[in-house]
């Protein structure tokens, strides 16, 4: 299923046949990669792999260990930005054409924790990402969001191997049929697992680091950070998490400047400008919001004149 792996049982990478050989060093970055990170006790059994966990019973962490190889791997390689879409999502991405949500999400959270420590989690296969994240964000979010990782890489997995076997079926095969359906559930649940993981990054995020504004320089940068948080954003039809969240905000940081104004003697004039400026943006946050409740409300009265 995949273009390369990396077997670590005897150090070996292995390519699929029809690869060009231009496009082998690609590939193979990717899987010298896996190979710096393994960690095998001593029996030669693997135990743990980057930002993976190979337990007796279950394999966790490893949608996020392959997304953040991969955007390495794509630095090195220097591959650059583009607009891409996947399963009714769209984003910009350095990797897209492997792991792209995967690595949508991951980048997400190397934007909280900045790449280096995530970067170096991964080559050294230690927890020091995991435990600056979680200090953030709580270690049970972050577990939900590793797994859910997870769960869209085993979902793409089954899409994989589902169009295989309808590969190898004959046309006019009844079992076709059913194979099609699953495929198009796995691709909204891929959706839905995708929106819900970037909306709780988000929420998780912005909401315990605003409870540690304590003057006007991190409250400006806090505004800063979750302004530019757009740019890293997945955006699927309908998606409204964002803007309605980013409107609230605002709000309430205007509330807290007002606090921190009538204990603080000088105001920066920098910080005067940017407010200014700002509220043009919450005005169109606050317009966009305003107009999709009243198509909600519109909508919703029209079906109750249907009844």
């Amino acid at each position: 299923m995949a273009e390369a792996n990396y077997f670590y049982k005897n150090s070996s990478i292995y390519f699929n046949q029809h690869i060009c050989n231009e496009d082998l060093e690609e590939f193979a970055i990717h899987e010298c990669i896996h190979y710096i990170q393994e960690i095998k006790d001593k029996k030669n059994y693997l135990i743990r792999m980057g930002l993976c966990d190979y337990t007796e019973f279950k394999i966790y962490g490893l949608g996020l260990n392959e997304a953040s190889v991969q955007l390495m791997s794509s630095k090195i390689n220097g591959i650059p930005k583009e607009y891409v879409k996947y399963f009714g999502i769209s984003f910009e991405t350095i990797s897209p054409s492997y792991y792209p949500l995967e690595c949508c999400l991951a980048n997400q959270l190397a934007y909280i924790t900045g790449e280096d420590v995530l970067f170096e989690s991964t080559i050294k296969s230690n927890d020091n990402f995991k435990n600056k994240l979680s200090t953030i964000i709580t270690p049970k979010t972050f577990t939900t969001i590793q797994n859910a990782i997870d769960d869209i890489l085993l979902a793409e997995e089954n899409i994989i191997k589902l169009n295989n076997k309808i590969a190898e079926i004959e046309d006019g095969n009844k079992k076709v049929d059913g194979m099609l359906k699953k495929i198009e559930e796995l691709k909204s649940e891929i959706t839905l697992t995708f929106m819900r993981t970037q909306n709780l990054i988000i929420s998780s995020y912005f909401d315990s680091t605003f409870n540690t504004i304590s003057n006007l320089e991190e409250l400006e940068k806090y505004r800063k950070k979750l302004y530019s948080f757009k740019d890293y954003l997945g955006f699927a039809e309908g998606y409204t998490f964002f803007s309605e969240y980013y409107v609230n905000k605002m709000e309430e940081l205007e509330n807290k400047y007002i606090a921190l104004e009538n204990g603080t003697e000088e105001i920066p004039t920098k910080l005067k400008v940017i407010t200014k400026k700002e509220n043009k943006i919450i005005a169109f946050f606050k317009t966009l919001k305003k107009l999709i409740f009243s198509s909600k409300s519109s909508k919703e009265t029209i079906e109750d004149k249907k009844m």
